[in-house]
C-alpha cells in the first residue's frame, strides 16, 4: 500500500464546516437546513455555507439570502461564529498531527498530511478510516479524505465524496475519472481561467492535459502549463507546514532527535527555538503580546498552552523564560518528542507600549545599546560571534542537529482555548 518511491499524500476537507460546527455545539440543528450568512438581518446577506440539508432544497454558497430563503422559507440563518470554529480547526490538527510531522493548513477546514513515514498507524486507507472516524467521534463534525501520490490529486479526490467520503486517486486513474470532466472541475481552474481556455477549444480536463504547452504559456503565462501538468496527474509540491502565507503569529517547532525527558535538553532545544521566533520577530518589526508552546510526547499526544503577557516581548531571553515557565507547569514528566514555541498577538514595534514600573524602565534603558551593538555585530559577522552569557551557557552542549524544525505561524491554529490570563 506504500509506494517504494513517491510519497502518500491525504487532503482532509472538513463537510460543511461552520454548519457542522453549529450542529455539534446545538445537536437540535441536526437535520435541519442551515445556513452561514454574514448579516441574516438583511437580505441583501450572502450564504457562507450551508448544510447538506439546505442544498437539497437548492440553497448554495454565496446565494443572496432573499434567494435561499425563497427556495427553502424554513431555513435557518446564523451568523458565524469564529472563535467557535477556530476551536474545532485546532481540534481538528491536533488530530492529524497525532499521524504525521507533515501537516499543512490549507485554510481554517482543510490541510494535507503526508503520511509516507507512517506506515506504523497501518495502510494510507487504514489511517484515513481512523482520522475521519475520530474526527466524527470527537468533534462530532464529518470530513472527506483523498488520497494520492500527491497534493492536487489528493484534493480532487477529497471532492469526489462528500460528506464522509474516503476516495483513493492514482495517477493511471487520471485519464478514465479526470479528463472527461469539465475542465471548471479541476482544482485550479475558476471561472474566469475556465472561459480563456475554453475561448481557443480546452473544454474538459482532458483536451487540457493535450493542449500545446507554448499555447497554453501565451494565454495563461507561466500558470498555463502548470495547470498542463496537474492535469496529467502531476505535482511536485511537498507538503510544508510553513507555507502558511499571512500570519497574526510566528512560530518554531522542532522534532527531536530522539525522545527525551532530560529536561536540561529540553531547556537547551526551547533556547534554539526561541532564537529563530526573534529573529522573525525582528525581520518582521513585531513583538509578540503571547506565548504559546506545543510538546508532543512520545505517544503522539500532543498539547499547546498559552500566556498573556503583562508587556510585549521580542528578546531570545524573555521568550525563552516564558517558555520554560510555562513548560515548567504543564509537563506531565513523560518523553517529549516535539516542542514548539509561537509568539502571538503581534503589535507592531512603533505601537508597542511596554507597561513598565521603574525597576524595569532602568532595565530595559541599560539592556537596549547593549543589545543594539550586539544585533549589528551579529547582522555584520554572523549569529554566533557574539551572545549573552545566560544563552551561552544553555547553548554550549546544544547539538548541531536537533531534528526536523518546522515553523506554524496559521491564526486559527492560535491556542486560545488554554490560555492563562
Amino acid at each position: 500500500m506504500y509506494p517504494k518511491n513517491g510519497r502518500v499524500i491525504l487532503h482532509v476537507d472538513m463537510n460543511s464546516f461552520y454548519a457542522s460546527v453549529e450542529m455539534a455545539f446545538d445537536p437540535s440543528l441536526k437535520g435541519k437546513p442551515l445556513a452561514i450568512a454574514g448579516n441574516p438581518e438583511e437580505r441583501r446577506g450572502i450564504i457562507v455555507t450551508c448544510s447538506y440539508e439546505a442544498r437539497k432544497y437548492g440553497v448554495k454558497t454565496t446565494m443572496p439570502l432573499w434567494e435561499a430563503k425563497k427556495l427553502c422559507p424554513q431555513l435557518i440563518i446564523m451568523r458565524p461564529n469564529f472563535e467557535r470554529y477556530r476551536a474545532a480547526s485546532i481540534g481538528m490538527f491536533e488530530i492529524l498531527g497525532q499521524y504525521s510531522d507533515l501537516v499543512e493548513p490549507v485554510s481554517i477546514d482543510e490541510g494535507y498530511v503526508d503520511i509516507t513515514d507512517s506506515q506504523e498507524y497501518g495502510s494510507p486507507v487504514q489511517i484515513a478510516e481512523t482520522i475521519q472516524k475520530r474526527i466524527y467521534e470527537q468533534l462530532d463534525l464529518p470530513c472527506s479524505i483523498g488520497i494520492a501520490p500527491n497534493k492536487f490529486l489528493a484534493k480532487m479526490a477529497s471532492d469526489m465524496k462528500k460528506p464522509l467520503g474516503i476516495t483513493i486517486l492514482r495517477k493511471r486513474d487520471v485519464p478514465q475519472i479526470l479528463w472527461p470532466l469539465e475542465v471548471e472541475e479541476m482544482h485550479g481552474v475558476g471561472k474566469k481561467t475556465g472561459e480563456k481556455l475554453r475561448s481557443f477549444g480546452i473544454q474538459t480536463i482532458g483536451d487540457l492535459a493535450k493542449a500545446d504547452s507554448i499555447q497554453l504559456k501565451a494565454k495563461l503565462g507561466i500558470n498555463g502549463p502548470r495547470l498542463k501538468e496537474k492535469a496529467n496527474g502531476e505535482d511536485r509540491r511537498r507538503v510544508d507546514p510553513e507555507a502558511a502565507a499571512e500570519f497574526k503569529s510566528v512560530g518554531n517547532s522542532t522534532t527531536l532527535p530522539r525522545d527525551t525527558t532530560n529536561q536540561q535538553e529540553l531547556f537547551t532545544v526551547f533556547a534554539g527555538l526561541a532564537e529563530k521566533v526573534s529573529v522573525r520577530l525582528k525581520r518582521k518589526k513585531v513583538l509578540a503580546t503571547s506565548i504559546s508552546i506545543m510538546i508532543r510526547y512520545k505517544d503522539r499526544k500532543t498539547i499547546t498552552r498559552s500566556k498573556q503577557l503583562d508587556q510585549p516581548i521580542v528578546q531570545v531571553e524573555d521568550i525563552t523564560d516564558q517558555a520554560k515557565a510555562l513548560f515548567r507547569k504543564h509537563w506531565n514528566g513523560n518523553a517529549v518528542r516535539l516542542l514548539g514555541i509561537t509568539g502571538g498577538d503581534l503589535v507592531e514595534q512603533g505601537s508597542a507600549v511596554m507597561q513598565l514600573n521603574l525597576f524595569n524602565f532602568e532595565k530595559e534603558a541599560k539592556k537596549e545599546p547593549l543589545l543594539k551593538a550586539m544585533e549589528e555585530l551579529k547582522l555584520k559577522f554572523g549569529a554566533d560571534i557574539i551572545d549573552h552569557a545566560g544563552a551561552i551557557n544553555e547553548m554550549k552542549n546544544k547539538k548541531d542537529d536537533v531534528g526536523t524544525a518546522t515553523s506554524f505561524n496559521k491564526d486559527f491554529l492560535q491556542m486560545r482555548n488554554h490560555t492563562e490570563r
